[in-house]
């Protein structure tokens, strides 16, 4: 078994996103192409409806899938193919836009106005990047929570992971998406295929990741730390990028520690990217937005929705 390497630990940024929603960008719009095949993550989790009650009003998308993760709150969805629905806590909508699909997303907060979620961009392959769209909505209860001998916990949305399989499926670069909670004063050693891309998303708790030569600290939140202000010690909201291996190890800290683990087989091909979508070469991203100019933008009213 081969440790993987940490390539660097980062902060994620403020940023406006849709008509004025305030957010933290993990990474995205920049050279991706250490997390090739995804493209952003957005963590969205915020306590003040003013900040987020703008959403995400009509917009579009090509070449490109869209995974949203709500932790908290509820995010009221809308699109092209007529689908139309809420994901609530533990919910998860994993959106392949393909050809091109126009959708909104309009955020909700929770009885105490908590809006906590993820989204996350993964790249299409370009013998996909004109498929017919797809949404796949999958609830809380349907997604398989696998818990270890150590009291470790995982979530498992996407792809295969000890033995079990994600309710999530007909994803072309076979990621591995997974929510992982591990106790305090644990060690945890997790496995990712050595042919995959990872990074890790911490926003709950605290620990060290471990690195090939020695433990690296990851500067994280309280468990409580909607409630609490963090320790004056550690920083929120960290993003983890992992070098090749097939394992990676997590020593956790006196409150446990909670993060996404996110893998997926680079695609290695050229990205021409703007906005809402991303093609292979500069033309045809030209000619997205021509279509949307001429009205001829959605190809495929899709095979419409899946939810479980």
């Amino acid at each position: 078994m081969s440790l993987r390497p940490i390539k660097r630990i980062v902060q994620a940024k403020p940023t406006l996103e849709g008509a004025g929603v305030h957010l933290r960008r993990a990474f995205g719009f920049g050279d991706t192409s250490e997390f090739d095949p995804f493209l952003l993550l957005d963590d969205f989790r915020n306590d003040i409806p003013e900040e987020y009650l703008a959403g995400f009003p009509w917009h579009p998308h090509r070449g490109i899938e869209t995974i949203t993760y709500v932790l908290a709150g509820s995010v009221e969805h809308g699109d092209s193919m007529g689908n139309a629905g809420s994901i609530t806590a533990g919910d998860v909508q994993w959106m392949t836009a393909g050809s091109g699909i126009i959708h909104q997303e309009m955020p909700k907060g929770d009885e105490v106005g908590r809006m906590h979620g993820f989204q996350l961009w993964a790249n299409l392959p370009s013998s996909r990047k004109m498929t017919a769209p797809r949404y796949q909505e999958v609830k809380a209860g349907d997604i398989p929570e696998i818990t270890d001998d150590d009291g470790t916990r995982v979530r498992l949305v996407c792809g295969s992971f000890w033995g079990k399989r994600g309710p999530v499926e007909g994803i072309a670069t076979d990621p591995v998406y997974i929510d992982v909670s591990i106790p305090a004063g644990k060690k945890k050693t997790l496995p990712v295929a050595v042919t995959s891309h990872a990074f890790a998303y911490v926003f709950a708790g605290g620990g060290k990741f471990c690195n090939a030569s020695g433990p690296l600290a990851v500067p994280t939140e309280g468990v409580g730390w909607m409630d609490t202000s963090p320790p004056a010690q550690a920083e929120n909201r960290s993003l983890v990028l992992f070098d090749s291996g097939d394992e990676v190890a997590v020593q956790t800290g006196d409150e446990g520690i909670r993060f996404l683990l996110v893998s997926g087989k680079p695609l290695e091909e050229p990205v021409a990217w703007y906005g809402p979508i991303v093609m292979n070469t500069q033309q045809e991203l030209q000619e997205a937005f021509e279509d949307l100019e001429r009205g001829t933008f959605l190809r495929s009213k899709g095979p419409g929705r899946r939810s479980n």
